[in-house]
């Protein structure tokens, strides 16, 4: 039997809905119709529709879609209705404001350990999680069941970090470090570089100046 490919932009579509679902819920809305929903989050009804129909029915034809119900399913489709343990390597400015983000511990990630290999660091407490030393990676990782990792190292060591990850039990790697990385097969790995992002921004503002500048857009 052909297994059923979700494409990726659906499940990142689904985050978005949760999030818009939540606020909604905490409007006291009770029921929401995939037009609003579309609205709310800039996709078109159809897109919606299409999104939820990879994972069942919901919602009643022109009644529209339990708030509450709807978000508890996507929470359970994402895998959010449970804890995931995750550790953070590198203990610098960004590993320090990832292990402050509050919206970790809202979507279900614990922060169970963050590691760095600078003396005065270990034994020091971000937002209550210990700073370990990273030789000790692999024990904390097995210690507290952690499968994700986010690498928050500067490029020159992040190949080497995600090499001590796959010896490990770890099946996820979230990636902030500009380089590319290699890693095994059965590890699940996802690249955040900002610039890209801001590159992305800086290409749309130019084409929008140039179509402009030549009359497609208004």
């Amino acid at each position: 039997m052909k297994k059923l490919k979700i494409p990726e932009a659906t499940v990142e579509r689904l985050s978005v809905y949760s999030r818009f679902l939540a606020q909604a819920d905490r409007k006291g809305i009770v029921t929401i119709s995939s037009g609003e929903i579309a609205e709310g989050v800039g996709v078109s009804p159809a897109q919606v529709r299409k999104d939820l129909a990879y994972f069942g029915e919901f919602g009643t034809r022109g009644v529209g879609y339990n708030v509450k119900d709807l978000y508890w399913h996507i929470i359970k489709i994402l895998g959010l209705n449970t804890t995931w343990p995750i550790v953070i390597i590198g203990a610098g400015n960004l590993g320090t404001a990832l292990s402050m983000y509050g919206g970790f511990r809202e979507r279900g990630f614990k922060v169970v350990g963050i590691f760095d290999n600078a003396p005065h660091k270990i034994g020091y407490r971000l937002n209550g999680i210990e700073i370990y030393p990273i030789d000790r990676l692999a024990e904390i990782i097995e210690r507290e069941k952690a499968q994700i990792a986010i690498i928050a190292v500067p490029a020159e060591h992040a190949q080497e970090v995600a090499d001590m990850l796959a010896k490990t039990s770890i099946r996820a790697i979230l990636n902030f470090a500009p380089r590319v990385l290699t890693v095994p097969e059965h590890i699940e790995l996802r690249n955040v570089d900002l610039s890209v992002h801001l590159e992305i921004l800086t290409f749309n503002l130019g084409f929008r100046r140039t179509a402009r500048a030549v009359g497609v857009l208004r």
